[in-house]
Parts: C-alpha cells; sequence; structure tokens
C-alpha cells in the first residue's frame, strides 16, 4: 500500500491533484482544504490511503496521517464509503468529527452531504467507543459534551426507580441549571436526585 507521496505537484483539479513521484504522476483525490494548501510547482507531502475496488485503484491524500487515521476509521462504519469518508473531512476538522462522534452530536454529523440522522445515529454507534473519550478544550472529556451526560444521567436516575418521565424531567432541569463549564456525570446525577426527591 502506498502511505504517503511526496513530489512536486504537476496540476492541481477541483477535487484532486497530481503529485509527480520518480516521474511518474499519481492522481491523488483530495479534499478542498487540502487542496488549498498546494502550488502547482512546488513540493508537497501527503498522507494516503488506497483503496482498492475490482475496477480501481483510488489514492485519498490528506494534510496529515490524523486526517488519513480517521478517514480510515470512518469507513469501518455501516454504509460509510471512501467519497462520504472525504466529504465529512471536508466540512469538518477531524477533533471536531471525533468530538461528534464522542459526544453523540447528531447535528454536527449530518450537516455533511450524504449523512442523514440515521446514518449519524450508526456512525456514533458504532465508532464512539473506537474514537474513545477525548479532552475538551475547556478540559471536560467530550463524552459529557453534546447531550452524552443526559444519557448517562438518564439511565442513572432509571435504575434507581424512578419513571421515564421523571428521568426526562430531572435532565432537563439539570441541564438549565449548568452555565458554562459540564460538572462531571456522579455530580449530575446526585443533582437529578436531589430535585426528584423534591418533587417527591
Amino acid at each position: 500500500m502506498i502511505a504517503s507521496v511526496r513530489g512536486v505537484v504537476a496540476a492541481i483539479a477541483p477535487d484532486s491533484a497530481v503529485i509527480e513521484v520518480g516521474g511518474v504522476g499519481l492522481q491523488v483525490q483530495c479534499a478542498p482544504g487540502t487542496l488549498a494548501n498546494l502550488k502547482a510547482g512546488a513540493e508537497a507531502r501527503l498522507a494516503t490511503s488506497m483503496v482498492v475496488r475490482e475496477d480501481s485503484l483510488t489514492l485519498y491524500g490528506f494534510a496529515d496521517d490524523d486526517e488519513k487515521h480517521l478517514f480510515e476509521l470512518l469507513q469501518t462504519a455501516s454504509g460509510v464509503g471512501p467519497r462520504l469518508a472525504q466529504a465529512v473531512l471536508a466540512v469538518h476538522q477531524p477533533e471536531t468529527v471525533r468530538r461528534a462522534i464522542a459526544g453523540g452530536d447528531l447535528a454536527t454529523l449530518t450537516r455533511v452531504p450524504g449523512i442523514g440522522k440515521k446514518g449519524a445515529e450508526r456512525m456514533v454507534l458504532e465508532l464512539r467507543d473506537k474514537i474513545g473519550a477525548l479532552p475538551a478544550a475547556d478540559g471536560v472529556p467530550a463524552g459529557l459534551l453534546n447531550g452524552a451526560w443526559q444519557d448517562q444521567v438518564r439511565q442513572g436516575v432509571l435504575a434507581l426507580g424512578w419513571s421515564a418521565a421523571q428521568a426526562d424531567q430531572a435532565v432537563a432541569a439539570v441541564a438549565e441549571s449548568i452555565d458554562g463549564e459540564v460538572p462531571p456525570v456522579p455530580m449530575l446525577l446526585r443533582q437529578a436526585i436531589r430535585l426528584l426527591g423534591k418533587a417527591r
């Protein structure tokens, strides 16, 4: 497999570039953001991932290895092929994609053309464990952002014997009380239990 290419940029098209390596011009499919950093006649290095099909060999190029690894990881989800994986990286930065998956942020994922709500839910379900917990910009694990903590608190409340309606009510009340940084889930769960205790 071709893991990377380095050479002179011979040509740039709307969705690809030709990198000349040892006298051979390699056509590399790239997202607009990657192409924007290339300059015809200048040397460039692209991390690459080769997709082998029965009737084609396609080389996809990325600004760095992080983008490449995420491109390959995205394709392990059902219904995600190389073109859709590249579309994800064309719309979002890798860190944004990881946070969206780890935090169950469907709105961010569905901004990508070709990904609907069901597709986004499937990506979260199948890739969340592979992505792992990520530190957020403010130091809060990404799993506590974008709705993931609500699910954990709701499940905790249900496990303690309250009804689904009561659990939803408590989660909504806790969410309204959060101002800025999201506290740890155990603290949020204790707050929900206190609210439910007062309601009894």
